[in-house]
């Protein structure tokens, strides 16, 4: 296979801060597997990056002539075909956005000026162009992703008899899941179970669902479907269509609605998200690009939280929120519909969350979930905290 390379789309990253603050747009999951690791399940080999400097010692690109692919590409048998069918000196573009190419040097990726001969137009392609396409796409997506990762595979099901099954055909259980007095509805869409997981007691789960190796489900959760929950996470509560990408924490009640979590967040008792405005108008939600809101012409739509965000016990976040990496937020009332990266507070105003207070608090939630936090780690949220100083308009020190 050739050398394959994920590229960031410079007209599509900034439409996925701030989730991409801290990864590459191909990082994002989205279904059940994150978008590199569809590209490498179809492809039967690893991929690189081509990121954001400060990301490339966590995030590394092969060297050499590839195959670049855009990161926000979503696989699907109409995408393998024609890319699987480009000459070397072709493109493969859907309308005016650059889906694959064979370069020799990636700084043409910065230009508009791809040296290609051949171009190759495609109607259609799954792109993850925008932060709220992420729970949009959900429900579909774990639909290609479960046909993809049970192929010539059987269940391992469930022996608990208080479990009760809806179209088992489409429930796939992995080894070493543990499932109690559940119910499992899989008649709108399949449920892909992974291993070392828990589903406690009581719990309500509707399809499309996927719960991610070392994640658990709390006693009498409602899950209602087109709903991904990443590796290493607990959630509990309300929740529909929303994605947690992994090692994040909702595991207590509380209503969670067409949403997406970044990594290591934890919600406290309580914590509720808003999806659909009083007047049932379409959400407008902050634009990193244009620095004020844009419509997303959507009625429903959530939170979109960075990684390492917190919320305090009984936050209420009103429709669209979107919440920066590392914010701290808690107190009564609601925030601001921008929560910057690092700020620390709620409705009654915000400070800013002290950059060793914080790495200290990151420290400690990842060694609780036995990862680390390392000096990559480190060095890329210290980046992050300049990169968004200009938000924090508090801050004196800017």
């Amino acid at each position: 296979m050739d050398n394959v390379i994920l590229f960031d789309d410079p007209k599509i990253r900034g439409n996925l801060l701030p989730l991409t603050f801290t990864r590459p747009v191909a990082d994002i999951r989205v279904g059940i597997l994150k978008i590199s690791e569809k590209w490498e399940k179809h492809l039967q080999s690893p991929v690189g990056f081509h990121t954001q400097e400060y990301l490339g010692a966590k995030f590394s690109a092969r060297t050499g002539p590839s195959l670049y692919i855009n990161g926000a590409l979503c696989p699907d048998e109409a995408v393998l075909r024609a890319i699987s069918q480009l000459e070397k000196n072709g493109s493969l573009w859907h309308n005016d956005t650059l889906l694959a190419t064979y370069l020799d040097d990636p700084s043409y990726l910065k230009t508009t000026h791809i040296p290609q001969k051949t171009v190759t137009l495609l109607d259609q392609a799954t792109l993850v162009t925008k932060s709220w396409h992420i729970f949009q796409y959900n429900g579909s997506e774990i639909r290609k992703d479960y046909d993809l990762l049970t192929k010539r595979r059987v269940s391992w099901g469930t022996e608990d008899p208080y479990t009760h099954m809806y179209n088992e055909r489409d429930i796939f259980i992995e080894k070493g899941a543990k499932i109690k007095a559940a119910i499992l509805n899989a008649e709108n869409g399949p449920i892909y179970i992974e291993k070392n997981t828990e589903i406690m007691e009581g719990s309500v789960i509707r399809g499309p669902f996927a719960l991610c190796e070392g994640s658990s489900i709390s006693m009498g959760a409602k899950m209602r479907g087109d709903i991904t929950v990443g590796p290493g996470c607990k959630v509990g509560g309300e929740v529909s269509n929303s994605v947690f990408f992994g090692f994040s924490n909702k595991s207590h009640d509380g209503y969670m609605g067409n949403s997406v979590v970044g990594e290591w967040c934890n919600f406290g008792a309580n914590t509720v998200t808003s999806n659909l405005k009083n007047n049932h108008r379409p959400v407008k939600v902050w634009d990193y690009t244009k620095g004020g809101f844009s419509d997303t012409g959507l009625q429903f739509c959530g939170s979109i939280v960075g990684d390492h965000a917190k919320f305090g016990i009984g936050t209420i976040l009103n429709t669209g929120t979107v919440v920066g990496v590392g914010a701290n937020v808690f107190g009564e009332g609601f925030p601001r519909k921008f929560v910057s990266s690092f700020a620390w507070g709620g409705a009654a105003g915000f400070s800013t969350f002290k950059l060793r207070e914080f790495e200290e608090t990151a420290s400690k939630a990842m060694e609780f979930k036995g990862k680390v936090f390392d000096e990559t780690d480190r060095s890329i949220l210290q980046k992050i905290f300049e990169i968004t100083r200009p938000y924090r308009i508090w801050d004196k020190e800017f």
